[in-house]
């Protein structure tokens, strides 16, 4: 496969981390509400042990080595810098497969998976399984650059598109997500249906459209979206400001590592199951080496910027075609949903009014965050769902 795009590897200068230990070195804590724990943020204990950690004992080129395992490339595409991974799949035929992160995520979340799904052969499978991973971080993300203002995900979907063609070559692909990917690549199939043969998502996207000549809510239905508030209600806080007032937000975040770790680190430790403060989902070498895309780029403010085209111009919900009739994403979709999620799984119904679902698995385990947390069940399903297809 010929790739139109420049080789790129991760390459983080002294001086930043020089700067970065300075910094956390000079951390100052704030205090907390007594017996607060994580109901209302990011804990201080905990942190306290996070700075020192990331100060003392992490080792950015252990991970910087293990980052740059995979074949990594800086592609121009519509004016955007997209830096990406893409690892050739084995077999005779390898399919290509688009997985799109999300925020508070990288393209670190995958590094678990993409080797399972690209050499199956090497975990027990079939080599003529397995498919061409590409893996592109968002404008505005990790090492590819800013959009000049908030790029809303339809405008992504478009680019992918296009990046898909451009750089490699690619007329027809699959393509999975979860988190913003889920939504990236939800737009993606509905407004490229021949260039998308079938999707895969782990989270709940985007919502159907219920007005007029839409049917009727099922019990069922009025009861999960009850459900689905309630449960999201102290959990989305993070939403309305990003998508308001993210320039405030991001000047400490910019200057603090300690800030940024607390906005990010809280995200990632939320696991519906046990409550706020289950330290055990995540490693903080984990948990660190993502924040580093952020950090080291100073690309807090830029990520961020997703909510805030949502917020001011809509886009998490389909409409109605011309003739009336609600509209949906007819690509072939396959959901692999996680119960410990920042939503409840919804009823059957619920996705069939927006999706042409043609699989459909309930994990017993797991949450938001499934590539990092259940890599194993994610990497079997999305086989699962496309080996069927085939």
């Amino acid at each position: 496969m010929q790739i139109d795009a420049e080789p790129f590897k991760i390459s983080v200068s002294d001086a930043v981390l020089d700067d970065l230990k300075d910094r956390l070195a000079r951390t100052r804590f704030p205090n907390e509400v007594e017996g607060g724990g994580w109901f209302y943020g990011a804990d201080l204990t905990y942190m306290k042990k996070f700075v020192e950690y990331w100060r003392d004992a992490y080792d950015w080129r252990k991970w910087e080595a293990e980052l740059n395992r995979w074949p990594g490339y800086m592609a121009r595409v519509d004016g955007f810098d997209i830096h990406l991974w893409c690892e050739p799949g084995s077999g005779s035929n390898p399919e290509p497969l688009l997985i799109t992160h999300g925020w508070p995520g990288s393209i670190f979340e995958f590094h678990e998976i993409i080797e399972p799904l690209a050499h199956p052969e090497r975990f027990g499978g079939d080599a003529e399984d397995g498919f061409t991973v590409i893996c592109p971080s968002l404008p505005g993300y990790g090492w590819s650059s800013a959009p000049a203002k908030p790029m809303h995900p339809k405008e992504i979907a478009d680019l992918w598109a296009k990046m898909m063609r451009e750089t490699f070559g690619i007329e027809q692909f699959y393509a999975q997500g979860g988190d913003w990917g889920s939504i990236i690549t939800s737009w993606l199939a509905h407004r490229h249906p021949d260039r998308v043969k079938a999707v895969h998502l782990n989270m709940v996207p985007l919502r159907p459209y219920l007005g007029e000549g839409a049917p009727p809510l099922s019990d069922d239905e009025k009861k999960w979206i009850a459900a689905f508030k309630k449960r999201t209600a102290r959990g989305m806080g993070y939403f309305q400001i990003q998508g308001t007032k993210p320039q405030s937000l991001n000047y400490g975040l910019s200057d603090s590592p300690a800030g940024l770790a607390a906005w990010i680190v809280e995200k990632f430790q939320y696991r519906h199951k046990e409550g706020p403060g289950v330290l055990t989902l995540h490693s903080m070498d984990q948990l660190i080496t993502n924040l580093m895309f952020y950090w080291v780029n100073n690309a807090h403010n830029s990520a961020s910027w997703i909510y805030t085209a949502v917020t001011e111009q809509g886009g998490m919900e389909l409409g109605r075609r011309d003739d009336g009739t609600p509209d949906r994403v007819e690509v072939p979709t396959g959901f692999c949903l996680f119960p410990y999620d920042l939503g409840l799984i919804p009823p059957d119904s619920w996705l069939n009014r927006s999706y042409n679902v043609v699989h459909y698995t309930k994990q017993e385990d797991g949450g938001h965050f499934a590539a990092m947390e259940k890599p194993v069940e994610l990497t079997a399903d999305i086989f699962t769902f496309f080996k069927g297809l085939k």
